[in-house]
């Protein structure tokens, strides 16, 4: 983790994507910033320095999602996003809450893995390069098998086949020129006949109940030693095969143990698991029946957020250190709802705001992966010119907040139907243009908006 990371800088990073909601990103901060100095404690001391867990308040596409993803890129930790939704309560029917931390450790190990593959690339390249020659131009074989079965019982010596050395010459420039070219990117288009591994997956994993998740991969674990890896032919060009045989290369170079050790340490120390949808389980007041799928899952989630230990096919993975952010609407019920123990557990608590038009606006202007920006990059591969005008941009932010006060508020959300509504018939009619220069102007939106505004009844059911 950098250390260079100050809380300053972290939200500076953020309000690259994030417009507003500058209270959320101070707490992010201060928690990713507190993991930081953590580290930097004696030993001893880092075991009781806990982190601090966050709850996040507000209405659906204000940020809240964005925040926490953003936040565990800039740090290159473990990311997991859950809905608290998908968990029942231990006994029926569901995920169960260890699955989180389960897909925790499968995040870290991809990671890891990706980065050790990324270290030995080269080498793989290369191994790879040599391989393809050998399919393409095949070196001599010397022995040509034993000349009965008995042979190979009675220990005998397989036959020798001797080359010339006219022969020998003659494959050896063969297989030099046959360097030269696929060196030269001469041969990238020829087809040739590989054998990798078969990475199928095992049919066991079509079973998902509670419990059952890792039965398919524990399985192949098991029986992996009893049978070879299953190997399959593939008739692909040279350039696909050079891509193929360096992954597979690439596998073989590294250490699976030792990406293993570290996946799981990096998930126990910087993993982030975000809980959406903490709110639709949270038990009302004035309820009435059972409610197993509301308390009974805050009870599940408690020991994990508290600190616990939960075995996967990686072995043990403590979660004492792993910072939680829950995040919830909180419309019909409110935090104080949650059990006394699980509000205990997420001492941060900030409120993020409604967006309104200005946010909108700046929503479609700065961040780096600003809406206009995308239909401009997507539209360009079609040679089309999308210009976006400060006052069409404005009309854009004004019709998106007026929809959402008019219907059902889903925040920033709520700029992509529009958009994309704004620009269906661009989209459809691109590659058979005439004109590729479209300037979107307010005059532009209002043609193409101003009915799905004025009629507020269709605008529940198109935007």
């Amino acid at each position: 983790m950098n250390p260079e990371l100050t809380p300053r800088r972290i939200v500076a990073e953020l309000d690259k994507y994030i417009v507003g909601q500058q209270a959320a990103k101070r707490a992010v901060a201060v928690a990713l910033r507190n993991r930081i100095r953590r580290r930097l404690l004696p030993p001893g001391l880092q075991e009781e320095v806990m982190p601090k867990n966050i709850l996040m308040i507000g209405p659906t596409g204000v940020g809240k999602t964005e925040i926490a993803r953003r936040l565990a890129k800039l740090v290159n930790a473990p990311f997991v996003k859950v809905e608290a939704t998908k968990f029942t309560e231990v006994g029926y029917v569901g995920r169960d809450v260890d699955a989180m931390v389960r897909d925790l450790v499968e995040t870290a190990i991809r990671m890891v893995k990706a980065e050790r593959m990324a270290e030995v690339r080269g080498k793989a390249e290369e191994l790879a390069q040599e391989r393809l020659l050998d399919i393409l131009y095949p070196p001599p074989r010397r022995e040509t098998g034993f000349q009965n079965p008995f042979e190979a019982f009675f220990g005998g010596r397989p036959a020798v086949q001797e080359e010339t050395e006219e022969e020998r010459r003659r494959r050896r420039e063969e297989r030099e020129r046959g360097w030269r070219r696929l060196l030269a990117g001469e041969l990238e288009q020829e087809m040739v006949e590989i054998e990798v591994d078969d990475t199928a997956p095992p049919m066991m994993e079509l079973f998902s109940g509670a419990g059952m998740e890792e039965m398919g991969a524990n399985l192949q674990d098991m029986l992996g030693g009893l049978f070879p890896r299953r190997k399959k032919h593939r008739r692909v060009s040279v350039v696909e095969a050079r891509r193929l045989l360096a992954q597979e290369e690439a596998q073989k170079l590294i250490d699976m143990d030792k990406v293993t050790a570290e996946a799981v340490q990096r998930a126990e120390q910087m993993g982030i698991i975000f809980i959406d949808e903490i709110d639709k389980v949270a038990g009302r007041d004035g309820m009435v029946g059972p409610d197993v799928s509301r308390e009974g899952v805050q009870r599940d989630i408690l020991p994990i957020v508290e600190g616990s230990t939960v075995m996967t096919k990686y072995g043990p993975v403590k979660t004492d250190h792993v910072l939680f952010i829950a995040a919830g609407a909180f419309h019909v019920s409110k935090p104080s709802d949650l059990i006394p123990e699980l509000q205990g557990r997420f001492p941060i608590r900030v409120e993020l705001e409604n967006l309104r038009r200005e946010d909108l606006e700046r929503i479609l202007r700065e961040p780096e992966n600003a809406l206009t920006r995308q239909y401009q990059a997507l539209l360009a591969t079609e040679g089309v010119e999308l210009t976006f005008t400060d006052d069409g941009v404005a009309e854009l932010a004004t019709i998106t907040a007026l929809v959402n006060e008019r219907t059902e508020n889903i925040g920033a959300r709520r700029l992509h139907t529009v958009m994309e509504k704004l620009l269906a018939d661009i989209s459809f009619d691109a590659p058979e243009l005439a004109e590729k220069r479209i300037r979107v102007d307010r005059e532009f939106v209002r043609a193409r908006l101003a009915g799905i505004v004025q009629d507020l009844d269709l605008s529940r059911y198109i935007l």
